[in-house]
């Protein structure tokens, strides 16, 4: 099949949306088939497959083209028009007014849906994505968003043009990782029991918690690995008096699950507000966070915030859930995880076990299924 994608994230980058992009279109690729990915050009333009795959841990190439606007909202126009011109079976995309374009021009359309519509304009183009004729289906990464959009829109789309597709993970990357004591002299580390968190160091993803666990736990190596730089420097400086927290910033992909393998706990300790990379918005009720499938893919235990929409992925016998920003519970569940190896052991296999369902490729073929027949 022949499909062309449509993302306004910035490519190259380690923002979690532009990650998101690339993972999914690759997870088409690998399915066999022929995929185009048209997102907005940039100064930091890259379009260097060798660099890319390094950077996002791709294996199966597919054509990546920048598209040259004058403004965000041409971007959408130019790249339907650009699409036209491969004449495709399938448009993939992110923005919605790329979806309505889409099927004004009579393509079939995939829409990702991953956050509610904001302000006056994007709700008026839901409502018109929701009304028009047409071949579509979206696909929502949690229940909750699901609800959220009917809640918001009335019943938004049919049941049958909805799926639930929750963010996934490449299995193949975790494969035959080593025991945490073996992954921190790789590292380099201490060698202690260690605690660790990847991904950014945005508002609301704990990183007042890690540093307060920290603090109380000096017997405990607390490791984060992930981050703009100018985050990294700012909570680095912050705890420059504690010799047991460790911001290591940005880790290449390939190293990345190195980072978690050198683990005994990983930790989700998200706020009950969750900011998105652009610092705007709440995506505490709906999130869907790539480092959730990353950390079950690990097969270590998980000590998460007790948010309702983890509960969709995460359950008793994969995780151990704690309120959010209540450091003392956190504490005492992070000791009784730490004295416990079997119980640990236990989490783990489960976590791992349950990693199985959320591929990037079963992902992709749960979407297409029965799409265009």
């Amino acid at each position: 099949m022949k499909i062309v994608a449509i993302s306004a994230s910035q490519i190259p980058s380690t923002v979690a949306n532009s990650i998101q992009a690339m993972k999914a279109v690759h997870a088409l690729a690998q399915l066999g088939h022929d995929v185009t990915l048209l997102v907005p050009s940039h100064e930091a333009r890259n379009s260097e497959w060798e660099q890319l795959a390094q950077l996002y841990g791709l294996k199966t190439r597919f054509s990546l083209e920048y598209i040259a606007a004058p403004s965000r909202r041409l971007f959408f126009l130019t790249a339907v028009r650009r699409a036209r011109a491969f004449k495709p079976d399938l448009l993939y995309v992110w923005p919605v007014q790329s979806a309505v374009l889409g099927l004004l021009h009579g393509f079939p359309v995939i829409m990702e849906v991953h956050d509610l519509p904001a302000g006056r304009i994007g709700p008026f183009w839901y409502r018109y994505f929701r009304d028009m004729r047409g071949k579509k289906r979206i696909s929502v990464i949690t229940q909750a968003l699901h609800k959220a959009l009917d809640e918001q829109f009335g019943r938004f789309l049919s049941p049958k043009d909805v799926v639930l597709a929750p963010n996934g993970v490449e299995l193949e990357r975790f494969a035959d990782l080593p025991d945490p004591q073996t992954a921190r002299r790789a590292l380099g580390l201490v060698e202690a029991p260690t605690v660790a968190c990847t991904g950014h160091l945005y508002a609301g993803r704990g990183v007042e918690l890690f540093l307060k666990l920290a603090k109380r736990m000096e017997d405990v190596q607390f490791l984060w690995a992930g981050g703009k730089a100018e985050d990294v420097e700012k909570w680095r400086e912050t705890a420059k008096d504690l010799p047991n927290a460790h911001f290591a910033g940005f880790v290449p992909n390939q190293q990345l699950t190195l980072y978690q393998a050198a683990a005994d706990v990983l930790l989700m300790p998200y706020g009950n507000s969750i900011a998105i990379s652009s610092g705007m918005g709440n995506s505490a009720k709906i999130s869907s966070p790539m480092k959730m499938f990353e950390y079950l893919a690990t097969g270590r235990a998980i000590l998460s915030s007790d948010l309702p929409v983890f509960r969709e992925v995460l359950n008793t016998n994969n995780a151990v859930f704690c309120p959010p920003d209540d450091s003392n519970f956190w504490q005492g569940a992070l000791r009784g995880l730490l004295d416990n190896p079997s119980r640990r052991a236990a989490l783990g296999i489960q976590a791992r076990k349950d990693a199985e369902q959320y591929t990037w490729t079963a992902r992709a073929a749960r979407l297409l299924d029965g799409f265009l027949k």
